[in-house]
């Protein structure tokens, strides 16, 4: 019999705007750019994709990353506990909380659960959508690669 996922009855999940997602801490500190995110928040900003790259990112190891907020551990893009640039924002955040780091019981319970005030509250994500946005956030992972390795 094949193994059915923790979520196979779906995950209500709905933003509350604690901002806490924006927020740097430990491991989940960068949010990490495609050159499509990349473009997309360049878009936003009404800038070229070019100047954007030059204000807002870093690079390490081959990856483009938003630069950390030298005044605090918010995102640059954090005002309000509201996004500036929501409509444009990056994969990562998009796909939140739908990681494929969390999608096992006990790290869906420690890392969104306990962390994010918006976790079993709001609209019931279906399984097949809670796939799609784990899906949408790997290939994003492996367009990174392909583009860390292309440059």
């Amino acid at each position: 019999m094949a193994h059915k996922p923790f979520y196979r009855d779906g995950l209500r999940f709905s933003c509350q705007n604690s901002g806490r997602c924006c927020i740097s801490r430990g491991q989940w500190g960068y949010v990490y750019l495609t050159l499509q995110d990349r473009r997309d928040l360049a878009r936003e900003l009404k800038m070229t994709t070019q100047e954007f790259t030059r204000r807002y990112t870093g690079k390490e190891d081959g990856f483009y990353f938003l630069k950390e907020n030298p005044d605090g551990p918010e995102c640059l893009f954090l005002e309000n506990n509201k996004c500036r640039v929501y409509k444009g924002r990056p994969t990562q955040c998009r796909t939140w909380p739908f990681w494929p780091e969390v999608m096992n019981p006990k790290a869906w319970r420690k890392d969104v659960v306990d962390f994010c005030p918006g976790a079993n509250k709001g609209r019931l994500y279906t399984a097949l959508e809670i796939k799609r946005q784990v899906l949408e956030q790997k290939e994003s992972e492996q367009r990174m690669i392909i583009e860390r390795t292309s440059s």
